[in-house]
């Protein structure tokens, strides 16, 4: 490996530490090869992240014009930084271009003011900013069946369901609301109710709700999971799977509180849910 290549490699690591502490804690099982080929596709989305979040009013499609532009400079081998472990890692892994634009695509759809109207609504946008990187990471993780897709896309799902749980008062404070407006209105919850301290029991109610659905799309996606390379990747999707579903067991263990402030996982409970992703590992028999 030339020494641009291997400085490029060791950013993509050190910007995945930084910003994607829950995958940096799972990844630890992954051979290097397949570590460094994710953090890759994590630091270029990073990238598309903060370059749509930094665009001001009207100026969302320069951005998405800029990432397209960056894309084929970076697969061109005339992007620095990530630029060349992400060409590598696209070609090696026979990553489909499309499903960077389809992210690009979801991140746009972040900026400024949010809100969704129906379930149909908040389903695609989870496809286009999940359900898409995990498409991505399928094969970067080995998966060689195309039937496990589906569930790869189930987990990108359940992984922003409670994304957007955790960051309700966060998203709130930027003027985004991604929970359905119609689902808002069937549970008789108000903006009001997403930035009390102390929920109403109709909040309680709805949010017990969505956290089944997301539990249900964690369980359906657990099928793909043995399609996997049996050599670190499937433990490691098993950890991001309870890491992440773990974070709705502190939701509901704060009371449902999610108008505090983002609900963290600690360590020591990340420590505990690696023993229940190692138990499900053996169990699959890999």
């Amino acid at each position: 490996m030339d020494p641009a290549l291997t400085a490029s490699f060791r950013l993509c690591r050190a910007i995945t530490a930084r910003h994607a502490r829950s995958f940096h804690f799972a990844s630890f099982a992954l051979p290097r090869a397949r570590k460094d080929a994710a953090c890759a596709i994590y630091a270029f989305c990073r990238t598309a992240d903060d370059l749509i979040d930094e665009a001001g009013p009207g100026e969302t499609r320069g951005a998405m014009e800029r990432l397209e532009r960056l894309f084929e400079e970076a697969m061109a081998g005339r992007m620095g930084g990530a630029g060349p472990a992400f060409a590598v890692t696209v070609r090696d892994y026979g990553i489909e271009r499309q499903w960077f634009f389809e992210l690009m695509e979801g991140v746009r759809r972040d900026t400024g003011r949010v809100r969704l109207q129906t379930w149909d609504e908040l389903r695609d946008y989870c496809w286009h900013v999940a359900s898409v990187v995990g498409l991505m990471m399928a094969p970067v993780l080995g998966l060689r069946d195309p039937r496990g897709r589906v569930h790869a896309e189930e987990l990108g799902v359940a992984m922003q369901l409670t994304n957007i749980l955790r960051d309700v008062r966060e998203d709130l404070d930027r003027d985004r609301i991604y929970l359905p407006a119609e689902e808002l209105d069937r549970f008789g919850v108000g903006e009001a109710d997403l930035r009390a301290r102390d929920p109403r029991p109709e909040w309680v109610a709805l949010l017990r709700f969505q956290i089944e659905r997301a539990r249900a799309f964690y369980r359906a996606a657990e099928v793909g999971i043995p399609m996997l390379a049996p050599d670190g990747s499937q433990f490691t999707a098993w950890l991001m799977r309870h890491v992440y579903a773990g974070i709705l067991d502190e939701i509901e263990r704060v009371g449902f509180a999610v108008g505090r402030g983002r609900v963290r996982t600690t360590f020591a409970r990340k420590l505990a849910l690696a023993a229940r992703a190692w138990r499900d590992l053996r169990k699959g028999g890999a």
